[in-house]
């Protein structure tokens, strides 16, 4: 999808030509003016039509005077920048049936950069569609979006921020989605390695199963060992500053099917496994949207990809193994999978001497009955980190919430047979899964986002959701010394996006 920037006039938007015009209307609008749009409004107001509550729509066909052919009023209740996510959404939702490829989306005067950020992450998330493994697939209809804004220059930087994240969210969504034997870690790595193509500050490494044996990763291999799939541990870089600048390192969960291994899961909606590798996919596309902004810092994207199934050699209950950090691990379920591979990655991680460390794993059904699918879970062992954390997924509505990490907890951990079981009880089982990761944390600011519940949606509208990238990116960019922005942005006032990231930079 393409978005560019128009002024918000009634007068010019009524001769705009698009297939769609949709105007957000707060609290108290009213429809003054002798334009045709304000007539329109003043008209459906006298007659009691006009609900200003976010998300309520009035649809018309061929308004008088009006070039677009359908035009919606579109309550966005006290104009913040959630009320704007919520009346976008209604109003693009209404619309996915219809042959709209061009829609004009006029923001209240009042609204702000968030506003901005909001009605572009909205429009793309309702308009949203995935083809790749269909055999006759329906691309996506809207392709264009222009906002119409009370000013343009001043909104340039948030649309060229907003487009960023929604092409990481949408990388992200594309390998999330990818069903298991179309998102291997092979696949994986070849998309990582694609990403980093071409791109100045950005470069890509991976590693094998020899490599990864030589640095003695004995809990991530334990997890591997049951399939057929090598497994990659995949290491991108982004070098946006100078040197002495210490990064920030993302570590992202890339279990691309969890079957469970010999504590094999339920049969029933284990399809939706193939989501367990969606903590990799948000690092994706962080670097996808870093590639775009091009900001001033550092960071660096860990993603061990495996397979966790069971055959004659997988990994057994009680069989115990040596993680990279030299710790020794009771293995006593083996679908407690996604702490396994972290820890081996935390460790890895100290070598580049960050000044934050933050792993995202769909690691927890605990953490999902905790918090559902509204907030994710954040642990952390500093609270300037978690704070930061928190404050960016409040201001992308990408939200978390943080959850203890009292020492009490890690009692369950305790085996006899080895330094650390990698499960408690079921009391608490996000808390103690953070708590396990919390031993190989110890060397830097850490923080764990855990993504069950809000990585992906179940039932009618089951598919990923592109979650954290909002929050991570918002995260990395407030750390930045400058505001970013793309070339495009500050020539032209557009900020593009292709219509299918994933098919254009991933193998």
């Amino acid at each position: 999808m393409n978005f560019d920037l128009i002024p918000l006039d009634r007068s010019e938007l009524a001769r705009h030509p698009a297939d769609a015009l949709v105007l957000l209307l707060p609290e108290g609008a009213a429809g003054a003016g002798k334009d045709a749009l304000s007539t329109f409004i003043a008209q459906a107001q006298a007659s009691g039509d006009l609900d200003t509550q976010a998300g309520k729509c009035l649809q018309a066909w061929k308004v008088a005077g009006v070039a677009a052919r359908r035009v919606l009023l579109v309550g966005c209740g006290d104009g913040s920048a959630a009320r704007i996510r919520k009346a976008v959404a209604a109003a693009v939702t209404a619309l996915r049936d219809a042959p709209v490829k061009h829609l004009v989306l006029a923001l209240p005067e009042t609204a702000a950069s968030a506003g901005v950020q909001a009605a572009v992450l909205a429009a793309a998330d309702a308009s949203y569609v995935y083809t790749t493994t269909q055999s006759k697939p329906e691309p996506r209809k809207l392709r264009q979006l222009s906002l119409a804004v009370a000013d343009v220059e001043a909104s340039r930087d948030a649309l060229a921020r907003a487009s960023a994240m929604v092409q990481g969210v949408e990388l992200a969504k594309e390998w999330a989605n990818r069903p298991g034997n179309h998102a291997t870690p092979t696949h994986l790595a070849q998309a990582a390695q694609a990403l980093a193509k071409g791109v100045s500050r950005m470069r890509c490494e991976v590693l094998g199963p020899k490599e990864v044996e030589k640095l003695g990763m004995g809990a991530f291999m334990a997890v591997a060992q049951g399939t057929h799939e090598p497994l990659r541990f995949i290491v991108l870089r982004y070098d946006g500053a100078d040197k002495a600048q210490a990064p920030v390192v993302l570590v992202g969960k890339g279990i691309t099917f969890d079957s469970g291994g010999i504590s094999i899961k339920p049969a029933a909606e284990m399809d939706e496994m193939k989501f367990d590798m969606s903590g990799a996919a948000s690092v994706l596309g962080v670097f996808r949207a870093l590639a775009e902004l091009k900001p001033a810092l550092n960071v660096v994207g860990l993603i061990p990809a495996c397979e966790n199934l069971p055959d004659g050699r997988a990994v057994k209950p009680g069989d115990v193994v040596t993680s990279m950090s030299g710790q020794t691990i009771e293995i006593l379920n083996t679908d407690a999978e996604g702490r396994l591979v972290l820890c081996d990655a935390l460790t890895y991680a100290e070598r580049f001497k960050p000044r934050a460390v933050v792993d995202i794993a769909t690691l927890t059904g605990a953490c999902m009955i905790a918090l559902g699918g509204v907030r994710s879970g954040l642990f952390s062992s500093s609270d300037a980190l978690a704070r930061a954390l928190q404050d960016a997924g409040e201001a992308a509505h990408d939200l978390c919430w943080r959850m203890p990490l009292d020492d009490d907890y890690a009692e369950g951990l305790k085996t006899r047979f080895a330094d650390v079981a990698n499960v408690a009880g079921r009391a608490a089982g996000a808390v103690t899964a953070a708590k396990f990761l919390q031993r190989f944390a110890g060397k830097f600011d850490w923080a764990h986002l855990d993504i069950a519940g809000t990585a992906w949606k179940s039932g009618a509208a089951k598919g990923a959701t592109g979650r954290p990238v909002p929050l991570l990116l918002t995260y990395l960019l407030n750390t930045a010394p400058t505001e970013p922005r793309t070339a495009e942005a500050a020539g032209k006032g557009k900020a593009k996006q292709a219509s299918n990231p994933a098919k254009n930079r991933a193998a």
